[in-house]
């Protein structure tokens, strides 16, 4: 009778692969994959692109908006990592003096800025805008606010702004907040109007704040 070939754990010569550590190596391969896999199934990710691998940092001296919803997601990079946010969401939204800037560290040269400025003179207008965020500030009023509503179940904000099932949630008519201050990886709208927007690029860190 013939025998079924049996495939070696260690090398018996060239072209033979080591099944074991083949297996250990690819084994963070798949957990992210299949990490990656649920977290698309379930609609957990928030922005619908790749991040970048830098936060940047947006103020305002004031936002007015309608529909806003807040609840938890994460974001995914170009190395297909997960990284944990929360997504504000708002219908419709206007912002006075708007600032936006990220730092990038280049060899040689150093740290340098992108700064971006609009609204002031004219409020910046965004409708359906998603903000995917690890920090956030300022004075905040909210009408008719629901705190720990099911994630899954919002219904005030952008038709798409929804997060998964048992998590936690809220969600207001409109939101008023001074002094805004954000750290976030990603924003995302159906439309931007920047009134007034001026970009510069200075040499050393220039932060909105």
């Amino acid at each position: 009778m013939t025998e079924s070939p049996h495939l070696p754990d260690e090398d018996s010569g060239s072209g033979r692969v080591r099944w074991r550590r083949f297996a250990v190596l690819t084994v963070p391969a798949v957990a992210v994959t299949a990490g990656l896999g649920i977290a698309l199934a379930q609609g957990a990710l928030a922005a619908s692109f790749a991040v970048s691998g830098q936060q940047f940092k947006v103020s305002a001296k004031s936002l007015e908006g309608e529909g806003f919803v807040q609840y938890g997601s994460v974001d995914v990079n170009a190395r297909e990592e997960l990284i944990p946010v929360a997504v504000t969401a708002i219908r419709e939204a206007k912002l006075n003096s708007l600032c936006q800037s990220v730092v990038t560290t280049l060899p040689v040269i150093g740290d340098i800025s992108l700064n971006l400025t609009a609204g002031q003179k004219k409020p910046v207008e965004a409708s359906n805008l998603f903000v995917d965020a690890t920090q956030l500030s300022g004075d905040a009023v909210f009408s008719n606010i629901e705190i720990g509503r099911d994630a899954s179940t919002l219904d005030k904000g952008p038709a798409d702004a929804q997060g998964m099932q048992d998590l936690f949630a809220q969600q207001a008519d409109t939101v008023s907040i001074t002094d805004l201050q954000q750290t976030a990886w990603a924003t995302n709208a159906g439309t931007f109007k920047l009134s007034g927007l001026k970009m510069d690029i200075n040499k050393g860190k220039k932060e909105c704040f």
